[in-house]
């Protein structure tokens, strides 16, 4: 019998993260600090919103695009948040998790067989790659630096470009650093971008999550709304991972063809899953102010205990990640976070989940309790300090 399967699926190597977490999961008294979902509960008020729809028997498909009332409170957040009006009827997709909003939207916006390129500045979250790939692209990866806290800068940018550049992917609040992109930032990547004449991706699902100052969306800068595909979503800001509720927003071509591949994949996103995100945008800002207070408090609380120990580690001001750097242990990221998970039964993803670059970092959650995060972090400190006396010896 022939091979069946598709070659550049094959090739496609599975996601990092999800390795260390099946481990730990069958490990007793360990610790993960590998995944990147909010320890929160949705909020009762969301939660009393999605179980009022069933009850109403609210159970059967929405339009396409999404609730058209979901699609509303959406651009009145984002003209409140980010001072951008979109057209609720025409530049707005409700999507299945904002990572369905990556992929068809790279889907609406490359040609297969021409070489198209798409830049993604790495380290970064791990569909990118994939996702542009299965879209008939070619990936040009921008290695990003420790020195410039892992941002993308103007010059970085102007090296990879070349005539089959298209999409720029701007992983904003990033994960997995925590690096955030100021409005300086924004501006000098804009000029490049305007020059060449390139179109954005900009995922902003940690926007909510900063701690240094308000996230600015490229979208809202002169001249480049209309070449913004703008990606949010409800998982991180509102604690509702499962209920796999994202967006888009962006020009209205763009969105008309992106629905098309929605509505033959996907039909809607869940119906249930819409209502209870228009009570989010309503009435969610202090359920989010409150999560960001207490994931503000662990970020510092890691960052005095990597100081404490001796671990470097930038200061990342947005996501709830840190990615602090082990090369001074001769070890691989994989070497290192595997005899960690072995040793002192704590999971971390090694920095190269998330691009070769990351190699030499450790990406750490603190999207878990303080009380995990201590007893961690303890496990941490003997688990470098054995490190070293044998380097010493």
């Amino acid at each position: 019998m022939r091979n069946f399967l598709a070659d550049q699926v094959v090739e496609i190597k599975p996601s990092g993260i999800r390795k260390f977490f099946d481990i730990v999961s069958e490990m007793k008294d360990a610790i993960s600090l590998g995944v990147g979902e909010p320890d929160f509960d949705t909020p009762w008020h969301i939660r009393d919103e999605g179980i009022y729809s069933l009850e109403k028997g609210r159970t059967f498909y929405t339009s396409n695009s999404g609730l058209k009332e979901l699609r509303q409170e959406i651009c009145t957040y984002m003209k409140r948040k980010n001072g951008i009006e979109y057209d609720p009827m025409k530049q707005v997709l409700i999507t299945v998790g904002g990572s369905e909003a990556i992929d068809i939207g790279l889907r609406a916006l490359i040609n297969p067989g021409l070489s198209e390129e798409v830049l993604i500045p790495q380290p970064s979250y791990v569909s990118y790659e994939p996702c542009a790939i299965l879209a008939g692209a070619k990936p040009v990866i921008i290695n990003l630096k420790a020195e410039n806290e892992f941002r993308l800068t103007a010059e970085e940018l102007e090296a990879a470009i070349t005539d089959k550049s298209k999409i720029l992917v701007l992983p904003y609040p990033n994960n997995p650093t925590g690096a955030i992109m100021e409005q300086k930032d924004l501006e000098a990547i804009a000029e490049v971008i305007l020059k060449h004449d390139l179109f954005v991706i900009s995922d902003e699902i940690y926007a909510e999550l900063t701690y240094k100052e308000k996230h600015v969306s490229i979208a809202s800068l002169p001249g480049m709304q209309e070449r913004t595909l703008l990606i949010n979503g409800f998982s991180k800001a509102y604690a509702m991972t499962g209920w796999r509720l994202g967006y888009a927003c962006g020009p209205a071509d763009v969105i008309r063809q992106m629905t098309k591949i929605h509505q033959f994949a996907i039909m809607c996103a869940p119906t249930t899953s819409q209502y209870a995100a228009v009570e989010a945008l309503k009435n969610g800002d202090a359920d989010i102010e409150e999560m960001r207070v207490a994931y503000n408090q662990r970020r510092r609380y890691l960052l005095h205990a990597f100081e404490e120990m001796g671990l470097e580690c930038f200061e990342p001001y947005g996501a709830f990640y840190v990615f602090p750097c082990i090369k001074e242990f001769g070890m691989t990221s994989e070497e290192f976070a595997t005899k960690f998970l072995e040793e002192e039964k704590v999971a971390v993803v090694p920095g190269t989940a998330f691009g070769d670059c990351g190699e030499g970092y450790l990406r750490i959650s603190y999207a878990y309790s303080l009380e995990n995060l201590k007893v961690a972090i303890g496990r941490l400190k003997k688990f470098v300090e054995k490190l070293r006396s044998k380097t010493q010896a």
